[in-house]
C-alpha cells in the first residue's frame, strides 16, 4: 500500500492567503521608506563628493532590495502550480536576487572609485550644513521602520519581516558611522570620508553577497527545515509508527516539505489518508511558512510475520 496525500487543508490555504497579503502590505510600507532614504542619501552623497554617505545610501538601496525579493516572493513565487510551471514559481525569487546582486555590483564600482580618490588622493569633499540633520532624520525613520517591521513580524509569525527588520537595524550603526565621518570631513580630518566608505563598501559587499547566496541557495533547493525536527512532529502523531525521508526546499516564506511514514499494515485507505492529513495539519501548524506538503504512507513490517519469521 502506498498511499499520497498532498495540499494544504482548506482552512489552513485561506489563512496563509490573507497572512501573505498582510505581509506583503508591511513589505511595501517598508519599501516606499528605504528607498526614500536611499534615494535623499545618494543625491546629497554625489552631490557633495562624500563616498561615505554614497555608501550609506547603497546600503539603504539595498534594504529597499531586500523588500522587493520579499514582495516578488510573496507575490509571484506564491502563485499555484500552472501548466508551464508544474511545480510552482518560487524560483522566481531567486532570479530578482540574482538582478539585484548584478545592480548592486553596479553601484559598488562607482563607490570604490570614489572611495580611493578620498584615500589615494586626500580628496576633501565639501560638508553641506544640511546633511546633518538630514542623517538624523534617516535614523529616526529606520529605528521606526525596524520597531513596526519587528511587531508585524511576531504578530504575522513571519521570519522574513523579522529578519528583515534585523537588517534594516544594521542600517542604524552604518549611518552612526557616516555621521563620525562627516563630522571628521567637517574638520579636515585627512582621508576620514574614504576610510569610513571603504568600512561601509565592506560590509555593503557582505550583505550583497548574503542576498546572492540566497537566491543560489533557492536554485540548487537548499533544505530549509531540520529533518530530523520534522521526522519528530510527524511521528508524534497517532497511527504514525515512524517518518523517514524528509526533505524541504523553497524560501524561507514558502516552503514545500515531502516525507515518508510508516503506518500499521492493516491501517485501511481511508485511515491512512486521514493519518496522513493529520501529518499535514501539525505540520503547518508547527510551521507557518510551510505552504504545500506531500505525505507518501507506507505500510510497515507485519509485526505476527515478524516473530513467526523469527521462530
Amino acid at each position: 500500500m502506498c498511499v499520497v496525500c498532498s495540499g494544504a487543508v482548506d482552512d489552513v490555504a485561506l489563512s496563509q492567503l490573507e497572512r501573505s497579503r498582510q505581509v506583503k502590505r508591511v513589505l511595501a510600507w517598508i519599501l516606499v521608506a528605504n528607498w526614500a532614504v536611499s534615494f535623499g542619501k545618494l543625491a546629497l552623497g554625489i552631490a557633495n563628493g562624500l563616498a561615505s554617505v554614497t555608501a550609506d545610501g547603497l546600503h539603504s538601496f539595498i534594504d529597499g532590495s531586500s523588500n522587493v525579493i520579499g514582495l516578488v516572493a510573496m507575490s509571484i513565487a506564491a502563485r499555484p502550480a500552472d501548466e508551464d510551471h508544474p511545480y510552482g514559481h518560487g524560483k522566481f525569487e531567486a532570479l530578482a536576487s540574482l538582478a539585484i546582486g548584478a545592480m548592486i555590483g553596479i553601484g559598488m564600482l562607482e563607490l570604490g572609485r570614489m572611495a580611493f580618490n578620498a584615500l589615494i588622493r586626500d580628496v576633501h569633499p565639501t560638508v553641506d550644513p544640511t546633511l546633518f540633520p538630514f542623517l538624523v532624520a534617516t535614523l529616526v525613520i529606520n529605528l521606526i521602520v525596524t520597531r513596526v517591521e519587528k511587531r508585524f513580524g511576531e504578530k504575522l509569525h513571519s521570519p522574513l519581516l523579522l529578519a528583515d527588520a534585523n537588517h534594516t537595524l544594521s542600517d542604524v550603526f552604518v549611518t552612526l558611522a557616516v555621521l563620525a565621518s562627516v563630522a571628521l570631513t567637517w574638520f579636515k580630518v585627512p582621508r576620514a570620508d574614504g576610510a569610513v566608505a571603504i568600512l561601509v563598501l565592506g560590509f555593503v559587499a557582505w550583505v550583497a553577497w548574503g542576498i546572492v547566496k540566497h537566491g543560489v541557495g533557492i536554485l540548487s533547493d537548499t533544505a530549509r527545515l531540520n529533518p530530523v525536527e520534522v521526522s519528530a512532529a510527524a511521528s508524534a502523531v497517532p497511527g504514525v509508527r515512524r517518518c523517514y525521508d524528509v526533505r524541504s526546499r523553497g524560501m524561507e516564506e514558502s516552503i514545500w516539505v515531502d516525507l515518508k511514514i510508516e503506518v500499521d499494515p492493516s491501517t485501511t485507505t481511508a485511515q491512512a489518508h486521514e493519518i496522513a492529513h493529520e501529518v499535514e495539519r501539525t505540520l503547518t501548524a508547527r510551521y507557518p511558512q510551510v505552504v504545500d506538503v506531500v505525505v507518501h504512507v507506507e505500510p510497515g513490517p507485519d509485526p505476527s510475520g515478524a516473530i513467526e519469521a523469527h521462530s
